[in-house]
C-alpha cells in the first residue's frame, strides 16, 4: 500500500516533491483504499488492547511533525479516528510551561507515552527541542548537538522496551501553507484556527528547512525511522500515513488471547440461567 522509504543515508529533503503522490495517482481510489482499510485498522488495534489485558506490552507510538497547516490534525481525525478510542493516547505538544521547563526536555514526553496495547500519538513531540530552538535560539548549539544523541538513544529505548515507533513529516511547500492561512482568514468559520505567529514564522521557512534535514537525517535509525510524507495533497497525506500505521501494525501481528476458562461449559452455564 506505501511507497514510501525512511530517511537513510544522502537524503536530501529539498529534494522531496510537497506536490507528489508516490504510490498512488488516483484520488478517488486512495479515498476509497483509506476507507477500506478502517475494519483491518481497528481490528489489530482491539487485538493489541486485547494482549495487553492478558500481560502484553506492546504499544504504537506515532510521532507527527510539521509546519502549521500541514494536516497533522485531519491525520488524527481521518486515520487514528478510524480506531477505538479507549485503545489510543493523544497528546498535543504546546510551548513548555515553568514546570516542564524545570525538568530535562525529554521529562514531560515521557510522561505521555503510550502504555501497554496503546496506539500513542504526539502532535508534535521532543523534536521541538531540536527544531524550533535551533531555528530561534532557544537552546546553545552545543546543548541542540547533544540531543540529537540523547533523542535516537531515548528512541532506541523504546523499541527495546516494546514500543514501535513512527515518526512522520508532513512535508508541504511555502506555497501551500500561506493558501492554508489565507483561507483560514478568508472563512469566518476557521479564524479560530488562525494564529498571528505563523506569519512571524513564516519569516524563517529555509531556516526551519535546514533544521528539520538535520533532525531527519541525525536521528532517523533502523529501529525508529523517519517517514518524510508529502502533503500538499491532505487525501495523499491520509493514505500514506495510514498505510505507515497498518503495516507497523500488521507487523506486530497481535491475536486475541487465550482465555483460561471452558468457553463450552460457560455457554452451558449461561444458557441455565
Amino acid at each position: 500500500m506505501n511507497a514510501l522509504t525512511p530517511v537513510g543515508d544522502g537524503f536530501e529533503l529539498a529534494k522531496v516533491d510537497p506536490d507528489s503522490t508516490p504510490g498512488v495517482t488516483d484520488r478517488k481510489h486512495a479515498e476509497k483504499e483509506l476507507a477500506k482499510n478502517f475494519d483491518e485498522l481497528g481490528t489489530l488495534q482491539e487485538k493489541l488492547f486485547a494482549e495487553s489485558k492478558f500481560g502484553g506490552t506492546r504499544s504504537v507510538l506515532l510521532v507527527l511533525q510539521a509546519m502549521d497547516t500541514a494536516g497533522k490534525g485531519g491525520i488524527i481525525r481521518h486515520v487514528v479516528g478510524g480506531v477505538d478510542p479507549q485503545g489510543v493516547h493523544l497528546h498535543a505538544f504546546k510551548a513548555p510551561t515553568d514546570e516542564e521547563k524545570s525538568h530535562d526536555f525529554l521529562w514531560r514526553v515521557r510522561k505521555e507515552l503510550p502504555g501497554p496495547g496503546t496506539i500513542g500519538v504526539f502532535d508534535r513531540s521532543h523534536y521541538e527541542d531540536v527544531l524550533i530552538h535551533r531555528v530561534r535560539g532557544f537552546s546553545t548549539p552545543e546543548v541542540i548537538e547533544e540531543r540529537y544523541g540523547i533523542i535516537a538513544d531515548f528512541e532506541k529505548q523504546l523499541v527495546v522496551a516494546g514500543t514501535t515507533v513512527i515518526k512522520v513529516m508532513l512535508h508541504i511547500s511555502a506555497d501551500e501553507q500561506k493558501a492554508r492561512l489565507q483561507e483560514r482568514l478568508d472563512n469566518p468559520e476557521k479564524n479560530w484556527k488562525f494564529n498571528p505567529g505563523d506569519i512571524d514564522e513564516r519569516e524563517h521557512w529555509p531556516a526551519y528547512q535546514e533544521a528539520y534535514q538535520i533532525a531527519l537525517t541525525r536521528t532517523s535509525t533502523p529501529d525508529a525511522p523517519w517517514y518524510v510524507v508529502p502533503a500538499n495533497h491532505k487525501w495523499y497525506a491520509r493514505w500514506a500515513v495510514q498505510g505507515l500505521l497498518l503495516g507497523a501494525l500488521r507487523g506486530l501481528a497481535p491475536e486475541y488471547p487465550a482465555v483460561d476458562f471452558d468457553v463450552a461449559a460457560e455457554k452451558k452455564r449461561l444458557a441455565a440461567t
